[in-house]
């Protein structure tokens, strides 16, 4: 499949076919997809848990009740459900676990690479920190960008995937227990096979124009 034809192919699933499971090496590449993930200077501010078994869907779906319990099916009969999470702050612990992967993975040749990748990593904090103070968007603004690569890998894989905001996010980081570890989740992803019911699958996609949407200069 080329790019091309997974972005044609690719739509937000309506309804997915209850008890089938993806094969477990598609997972492991979207997984994969997902931990190379591009972020701010490198920050990683992210979780992500991962729902493969009823059990672990009937947690996720605690959080579709109310006004999101539209969403409860789609959670209940995926597949996998993907909860990406971020920190609750960028903290000096964090900061420095980074700074010791990027180490061990022979990112720095010289000491002074270390050291200038850290005061660099650091400034920019700061700045989200105490100049703009929007250190929470611009976590959530990496997560997103994990978010793209997942729809798009699974795109490519010929993966169905329904990306979800219509959550009780309180209600899921209670479930989670994602506070007391220090994350706040930010949007689901149900992956599995579309149903017959998913009327979206037979709805032709709409796009503003090329002519729109780009300027070329």
């Amino acid at each position: 499949m080329t790019l091309n034809d997974a972005v044609a192919r690719r739509h937000t699933v309506k309804a997915f076919a209850g008890g089938k499971s993806l094969p477990q090496e598609e997972i492991e590449t979207l997984l994969n997809v997902l931990r190379n993930s591009p972020s701010s200077v490198n920050s990683q501010p992210w979780h992500f848990v991962v729902a493969s078994t009823p059990e672990g869907r009937e947690l996720m779906a605690q959080s579709t009740t109310g006004a999101f319990v539209y969403n409860g099916p789609k959670v209940l009969n995926a597949s996998h459900v993907i909860a990406l999470c971020m920190r609750t702050d960028l903290d000096d612990a964090h900061l420095q676990n980074v700074l010791a992967q990027e180490e061990q993975d022979g990112r720095f040749a010289k000491p002074e690479g270390k050291a200038g990748q850290d005061k660099s990593r650091r400034g920019y904090v700061d700045m989200h920190r105490y100049e703009q103070r929007d250190v929470p968007q611009w976590m959530e603004k990496q997560v997103y960008l994990a978010l793209g690569g997942l729809l798009l890998g699974a795109a490519m894989l010929g993966i169905d995937a329904t990306p979800m905001e219509g959550f009780d996010q309180r209600a899921l980081d209670q479930a989670l227990g994602l506070r007391e570890k220090g994350f706040t989740s930010v949007v689901l992803v149900s992956l599995g096979y579309r149903s017959d019911e998913d009327f979206n699958a037979a709805l032709p996609k709409s796009r503003l124009p090329r002519e729109e949407i780009f300027t070329f200069i």
